[in-house]
């Protein structure tokens, strides 16, 4: 049996660039076979500088050969639904950047044509593959801080002059680029529908919000809030991110970065004491390709769930409203 995937890449997108090839590039099962861009000259150059096999410079192109066992698409949010779409009725299982729809609705029709055509399709938060997610979540169901009942996060990023982000027409804005990073941590810890949200946020000249708060709370008690925001200057490398559990024997304090990899830690505090967890985390989409590759070649099931990723663009739904997006 191939051990391998065979990968082709819909975009020449910089998260691609900077994020998920290198991560596939770390992974055994991966194969960079095939890279597609509507600008050829750059696809010609991602085709130099990660060695894929082939470059076309229409993406149906890729879509249509026979050889591509998976598509890993990073296009523009707007562009998602389309393109998956097509991904999958060519028959291919498909790895979408989140947010994978622009709503829930677009979200739940998506994940029907995968069904329908027999092929997989995972949202791809890479982050959610790493052991510093995976121990923080199991600390808190386990009980360690007791019983949650408040969670907060931010995550902030620079301001941009220029970026799609910053324009509406292709899904831009705070709450789809780092909001969905929030509302999913905070789902990865609470078992329960929400009950009530609530949201404002600083609109651009654009249409787009800069900066978004929201308040959630659960049917089961729980509440949560998080910030999110494009507004530490223009082009810089600064960012916040922030995360935070408190229980009713005790809490979780970190300030290690969404998709962090190497040393990570955060600090746990009881009555007993403080206990630091400290974790060597690979890279986050290298561990996000193995697990997709590994649902392709055996019976793995996706570790992003179609249900979480629906539920998770229910609860976007939900924020966008509030703030009038």
């Amino acid at each position: 049996m191939n051990n391998k995937v065979k990968w082709g890449i819909l975009g020449t997108a910089n998260i691609a660039s900077w994020g998920t090839i290198p991560g596939m590039k770390q992974s055994a099962s991966c194969e960079l076979y095939a890279i597609a861009g509507r600008n050829l000259d750059k696809a010609e150059d991602y085709k130099k500088r990660f060695g894929f096999k082939k470059v076309y410079g229409v993406y149906d192109q890729l879509l249509n050969d026979p050889d591509v066992q998976a598509v890993y698409v990073p296009l523009p949010n707007s562009l998602h639904k389309d393109w998956v779409i097509r991904a999958l009725k060519a028959g291919k299982n498909v790895l979408c950047e989140k947010p994978i729809g622009l709503s829930a609705e677009e979200t739940r029709e998506m994940f029907k044509v995968a069904e329908e055509n027999d092929v997989l399709l995972m949202e791809a938060y890479a982050y959610l593959h790493s052991p510093y997610i995976k121990s923080l979540v199991h600390d808190v169901k386990k009980g360690v801080i007791g019983d949650a009942d408040y969670i907060d996060t931010a995550f902030i990023t620079q301001g941009y002059k220029e970026d799609i982000r910053l324009h509406r027409e292709l899904g831009g804005g705070a709450m789809y680029d780092l909001g969905c990073y929030c509302t999913s941590m905070i789902l990865s810890l609470v078992e329960s529908e929400p009950e009530c949200v609530k949201a404002d946020a600083e609109f651009s000249f654009e249409g787009v919000d800069l900066m978004t708060a929201g308040l959630i709370k659960f049917k089961n008690g729980i509440r949560a809030s998080f910030n999110v925001g494009m507004i530490l200057g223009e082009n810089t490398d600064s960012r916040f991110d922030r995360f935070y559990i408190h229980g009713s024997k005790g809490s979780i304090k970190s300030g290690v970065e969404y998709n962090q990899e190497g040393k990570v830690s955060y600090k746990i505090y009881t009555d007993v004491g403080v206990v630091e967890r400290k974790i060597s985390v690979p890279n986050n989409y290298s561990l996000e390709i193995e697990q997709f590759s590994r649902c392709i070649l055996s019976d793995e099931k996706p570790y992003i769930t179609p249900e979480f990723s629906i539920k998770n663009a229910e609860l976007i739904d939900k924020v966008l409203k509030a703030i009038g997006y």
